[in-house]
């Protein structure tokens, strides 16, 4: 079991939660936030566009937040240099005890920045390994996995910790040989959900799929959009709707792919602020995933008390118990997912016994209350 880093965890802290899509730290991060300002330590919130509403949201939070050049989209190295001397920079000025960073761009960066800094602590939270090192051979993906494992490499060198929300993930990156044997790993069981704020509702009767997710190819739109089609052949009036919005991605679809996953029948919707309307108008969710750290939108919708359809890939395949809550398919495949969302459409009562599965099964492994108490053990505060 990983020692906590802190020996003297009653200490007040300055911690900095450093990420690379600002309305994470009230979405994603608020609960941890919560409970680590419960604990009488100080948090500053560093990200992107971090300012405005935004920024005012952050503040109700509790945190103290600082707008940071960073973008996901680039790879400039001159550009990733001047972010990170940004980032060392207000480091300097803010002077914390410990920084927690999530996703590549802020772990990669924000490692050596802290380093400079003579931060005391550096954590690495691995929330997903992301477009670099999801697989594919494209010419792009091939070159941010080259960068991105060299970076890797020494941003891991120079934590104190690095938390994973999978097992797989934390191998793969044996396997690459990222991860020095000196450095401290931990697994949590994803980021959590609100029990509470995503209370459990009865399905409707009807048979309805959603999927919510960005407009990434790898988290399985378009097999999502060519399994929609094959099944409004058959059942042309059963709602399939996608609730999401683009994102600064190379992984990031087309306007001629969209049109096409419009065209298959699906009812796009954009993103919207609270997914609750939707999980709760839907009877079963949909996550075709090509890998995930653990998909919040999955731990969402189980809360809810829905079935699952999801992918066999790492992250995913630990949300279904394959036949109890949901099924698993394999990635990339849309006539297997196709077949799975049929099912339901067959037997509709499965949609409410899974369901039933989906909410205790949030309630055992996913309580955000049981996922933060561990965090914060971990981090020592």
């Amino acid at each position: 079991m990983t020692e906590p880093l802190n020996s003297k965890p009653d200490a007040p802290k300055r911690v900095v939660l450093l990420a690379s899509y600002a309305p994470s730290l009230v979405n994603f991060r608020g609960p941890l936030i919560r409970e680590i300002l419960a604990r009488g330590h100080e948090v500053f919130g560093l990200a992107p566009g971090l300012d405005g509403a935004l920024a005012e949201e952050t503040k109700k939070l509790g945190v103290t937040p600082v707008d940071v050049p960073l973008s996901n989209s680039t790879l400039n190295p001159l550009k990733s240099i001047e972010t990170s001397r940004h980032i060392r920079d207000l480091l300097r000025k803010i002077q914390p005890d410990m920084v927690l960073a999530y996703t590549i761009k802020p772990i990669v960066l924000g490692a050596p920045a802290a380093a400079a800094a003579k931060v005391p602590v550096f954590v690495a939270l691995i929330t997903g390994l992301g477009f670099a090192f999801t697989s594919g051979r494209e010419a792009k993906r091939l070159l941010s996995k080259f960068a991105g494992s060299i970076l890797y490499r020494r941003a891991f060198s120079l934590s104190k910790l690095v938390i994973f929300q999978n097992r797989d993930d934390r191998e793969e990156f044996r396997r690459l040989r990222l991860l020095p044997s000196s450095t401290p790993t931990a697994i949590v069981n994803g980021s959590g959900v609100d029990l509470d704020h995503y209370s459990q509702q009865p399905p409707p009767h009807s048979i309805s799929f959603l999927m919510i997710a960005r407009l990434l190819r790898d988290k399985g739109v378009r097999e999502f959009g060519e399994a929609a089609r094959m099944l409004k052949r058959d059942y042309p009036d059963v709602p399939i709707v996608l609730v999401g919005g683009t994102f600064p991605s190379p992984d990031c679809l087309t306007e001629e792919e969209i049109g096409a996953i419009r065209d298959s029948g699906v009812q796009m919707t954009g993103a919207v602020e609270d997914v609750r309307p939707a999980l709760r108008a839907c009877s079963v969710f949909v996550l075709p995933s090509y890998r995930e750290g653990t998909p919040r939108s999955v731990l969402e919708a189980m809360s809810v008390g829905r079935a699952i359809v999801t992918t066999d890939a790492p992250g995913c395949r630990e949300t279904v118990v394959d036949g109890e809550n949901g099924f698993l398919v394999p990635p990339r495949n849309a006539k297997a997912l196709y077949e799975a969302m049929l099912r339901f459409v067959e037997d509709p009562e499965l949609a409410s016994s899974m369901g039933v599965a989906s909410r205790r099964i949030a309630e055992e492994k996913y309580d955000v209350r049981k996922i933060n108490s561990r965090m914060v053990e971990l981090l020592g505060l």
